[in-house]
């Protein structure tokens, strides 16, 4: 298998599309632009860049960034092996040369002096300087840089510096209103409308308390957690629990208000 064939997406990942985002994307493509997506986390924006490379036939590279991340991680860096060193690619560097949409997921996790490598990608220049092995990376024309990141996290030590943020165009994105949602639970999971709808009423209470007591509300992602475990054949109520209350709050009172929206439409 070839280097570009082994990044692309075989299958259609399921997207309701909400907006127009699809395309303004291609638009975006099409321009070459570099592009931010913003939203919360679970809202839907790795599936809609998977859905992207897919509807434009692009190999797609993702970069999951953590604090631990370093430039090397990105670019590349010397290997030693049986006969000396050898130079190993990083995924932006291959992404450059084979042209494919490289998506750094949440860049606001990583060191800002690691972010900075991307800055010669993203203006009229479009070359990565792999200054260790002194050559400098002439991006392919097909070549398209997508970060995301999650507005909610911001604070004075994780945000994106201004020379960053405006170096892109931006997407926002947010959770699909309730009809959507639940086509979407459906859609993924194959439960019952009813409980899907359930699903997305408890969700929406969750989302209400963001900012008086949760950090994030429940996710999209989470409400297909909680179906497919009723699909299992799990009792609501505990299905609810484990995957609704449980991985977003430890507090006491924001635990019982959820369990108490949960009692109050399961039963």
């Amino acid at each position: 298998m070839s280097d570009v064939e082994q990044y692309r997406i075989a299958e259609e990942p399921f997207y309701r599309s909400i907006s127009n985002e699809v395309e303004l994307y291609e638009a975006a493509y099409a321009e070459r632009l570099p592009v931010m997506v913003k939203g919360p986390t679970g809202c839907g924006k790795s599936r809609f860049i998977e859905y992207m490379a897919w509807k434009l036939g692009k190999p797609l590279i993702t970069v999951a960034c953590n604090e631990d991340m370093t430039a090397s991680d990105l670019v590349g860096r010397y290997l030693l092996d049986a006969d000396g060193t050898r130079w190993l690619d990083g995924p932006l560097t291959v992404a450059a040369r084979i042209g494919a949409i490289c998506y750094l997921d949440e860049i606001v996790e990583a060191r800002q002096d690691t972010t900075v490598v991307i800055h010669p990608l993203t203006d009229h220049r479009r070359t990565l300087p792999l200054d260790k092995k002194g050559e400098q990376v002439a991006a392919h024309e097909d070549f398209q840089l997508v970060i995301s990141y999650n507005p909610g996290y911001q604070s004075l030590m994780k945000d994106l510096k201004q020379s960053t943020k405006q170096r892109f165009s931006g997407l926002h994105f947010d959770y699909a209103a309730a009809k959507v949602e639940v086509g979407i639970v459906v859609t993924e999971t194959g439960c019952d409308e009813d409980v899907a709808a359930n699903l997305v009423k408890i969700g929406e209470t969750a989302r209400n308390l963001k900012g008086h007591g949760l950090d994030e509300g429940i996710s999209t992602r989470l409400l297909v957690y909680a179906a497919r475990l009723i699909k299992q054949g799990i009792n609501p109520n505990q299905a609810c629990r484990m995957a609704l209350v449980a991985p977003i709050t430890d507090d006491a009172d924001i635990s019982a208000t959820l369990k108490h929206s949960i009692d109050a439409v399961f039963g």
